[in-house]
Parts: structure tokens; C-alpha cells; sequence
């Protein structure tokens, strides 16, 4: 199977690509050689290699730059992902795409499930939503994965910039009143790839999985399990990596600045995923320990400016 992953350089990128191996040759192309942004040179790239499977994991994902740069969110996180699903259907190709818990409002008081209306409270999260429906309507099969509250190894992330202003400062403030799963990116490839184990458990070429999808289309929940907020998050983080010896102190979001606010509830029902694919993936703080478990001492890591 030929597989074309964007965005590999990325959190989910980077974990999705050596598991993507075992299913066939996976292309990522750098930016020098594809400009997701450059529609003409994205068309021309995908109708020569005629992926059978895209994983577009390429996201603008900076919430508060985006309502200056309103252009750049909308041409990768909208533009994109409906010019890839257009492309495959004209062979018949399949796509799996990720979203975000931001095409809500956050105002409901359970868990959104996949058929909750949305409401984005920002750019970000309008043009999240508009890729959603860009890539439904392009009459590809489509899977898309809404999750929440990514983190990992690689990239800017929540995670990594606790781990180093956690051995930085004498004193942290984090938020205490949004609630939602931290989902490890290791997490979200793992159960990408479950997916796909069974879209094809029982075939033996690239064309089969890409089949399997048909029937299965659609929006998907994707989160580790449980919820919390990014000051208990902050706290468990702490807990387990002694090193950080700052004070985590809660604070209400409105004593945090922001150009963009946030859903005060980004809890995801991931139901529909296990029903349809027998899929759970696990506890959000069992998964924050299968990541840190992965860190190697972190004065070795975090010891450079890594700002979000």
C-alpha cells in the first residue's frame, strides 16, 4: 500500500510514521519537495504518486496567532484537507484526518458526542470545522479523528513547556476551570493504527483497507480516556517527573490573557469508536506515564528555550 503522511515532523506525524511502516511505503515529503499550502503543487504531487491511503496529520494548531493569520489556518486546516479527499476520489483513495475538540463551544455540561452541534468559539477552531465538512462533502471515504488536549515528546506542546518551567520557576499558575482528556500523541497513533488493523484484519493488499473504510465514514471521537483540567494535569506531570519542584498554583481562566477563549469543556465521547471499531484508548493519566516513560533525564532535554 502507498501511503502519503503530512505533517510528519509534527506531534502525531512524527509518532504515526514507523507504524505506518508495517501497512507499506510511506511517503512524507519535505516542504521543499510539497507545500501543503500551494494547491497546485499539491495537486500535481498526489495525482502522480496516487496514494492509496492519506494520514493528514499537518495542522496550523496556533490558536491565538490565528486571528491575525486568519489566511494560513483556513488554507491548511480547511483548504487542504477538502482538496485531498476531492483528489482521492478521483481514484478512488481513502483519507484519515484529524480534529479538534475546538469545533466546540464548550458550554454543554456531559461529553460531546459525534453528532453534537458545533460551535467554535475562534479562527482556530472555524477552520478545524470547515475541513471537517470540506473533506465529508469531497465524496472520498474519509475517517476523521477529533481529539483534545495533544501532547508528546516532539513539537510545542503543554507538556514540554511544564517539564521545563517546572524546573525553571519557583511558581507556576495554570488554569483550573477547563476541563478535558490530555491525549498523549503515542496514543493517537496506536489507536489510528488499530483502525486500521481492522479495516484490513482479514486482506492482504492496500485497495482492501482502503474499502474497508467505505461504510465507516465519518467523524470519530479519538481521546485518551477520563478528563481533568491543565491544573491537575500540570500536578500529576510534577508527580511524576521529582525534577520539577514548581509550585502549581490554580488560577480561574480569566486571570490567564488570551485574544482566543477556550471551551471551559472539551470532554469527547469516544463511544462511537468503540462500537464501531472495538476501540478505547487509555486512561489519560496511564497514557502521560507511557509518554514520561520515554523521556530520558529531562535537564538532558528541556535545558534549551522551548517556548509554545
Amino acid at each position: 500500500m502507498k501511503i502519503l503522511l503530512t505533517g510528519v515532523n509534527g506531534q502525531v506525524g512524527s509518532a504515526l510514521k514507523p507504524l505506518l511502516m508495517s501497512l507499506g511505503t510511506v511517503q512524507s515529503p519535505p516542504r521543499e519537495e510539497l507545500d501543503l499550502a500551494d494547491a497546485p503543487a499539491v495537486a500535481a504531487w498526489v495525482r502522480r504518486h496516487r496514494p492509496h491511503l492519506i494520514v493528514n496529520a499537518a495542522a496550523y494548531t496556533a490558536v491565538d496567532r490565528a486571528e491575525q493569520e486568519q489566511e494560513a489556518a483556513f488554507a491548511l486546516n480547511a483548504r487542504l484537507p477538502e482538496q485531498l479527499g476531492r483528489l482521492q476520489r478521483e481514484w478512488g483513495g481513502a483519507v484519515i484526518h484529524y480534529s479538534t475538540d475546538y469545533v466546540f463551544d464548550g458550554t454543554r455540561d456531559g461529553a460531546y458526542t459525534e453528532g453534537d452541534e458545533t460551535a467554535p468559539l475562534g479562527v482556530y477552531g472555524r477552520s478545524k470545522r470547515a475541513g471537517e465538512e470540506g473533506l465529508m462533502s469531497s465524496g472520498a471515504p474519509a475517517l476523521i479523528f477529533r481529539t483534545s488536549w495533544v501532547y508528546g515528546l516532539h513539537g510545542r506542546n503543554f507538556l514540554r513547556t511544564m517539564l521545563r518551567l517546572g524546573q525553571e520557576r519557583a511558581e507556576i499558575q495554570v488554569v483550573n476551570d477547563q476541563w478535558g482528556a490530555p491525549t498523549w500523541a503515542g496514543s493517537i497513533a496506536q489507536g489510528t493504527m488499530a483502525v486500521c488493523a481492522a479495516l484490513c484484519r482479514s486482506a492482504q493488499t492496500g485497495e482492501s483497507l482502503v474499502e474497508g473504510v467505505s461504510g465507516k465514514e465519518g467523524i470519530y471521537h479519538l481521546t485518551n480516556g477520563g478528563a481533568t483540567t491543565w491544573y491537575d494535569f500540570t500536578r500529576r506531570i510534577f508527580e511524576l517527573r521529582p525534577e520539577c519542584r514548581a509550585l502549581v498554583v490554580p488560577i480561574p481562566s480569566s486571570d490567564y490573557p488570551s485574544p482566543v477563549r477556550r471551551p471551559a469543556n472539551s470532554r469527547l465521547d469516544n463511544t462511537k469508536l468503540k462500537e464501531v471499531f472495538g476501540i478505547q484508548l487509555p486512561h489519560w493519566s496511564v497514557a502521560l506515564e507511557g509518554c514520561l516513560a520515554e523521556l530520558p533525564a529531562a535537564h538532558e532535554v528541556f535545558t534549551k528555550t522551548d517556548e509554545v
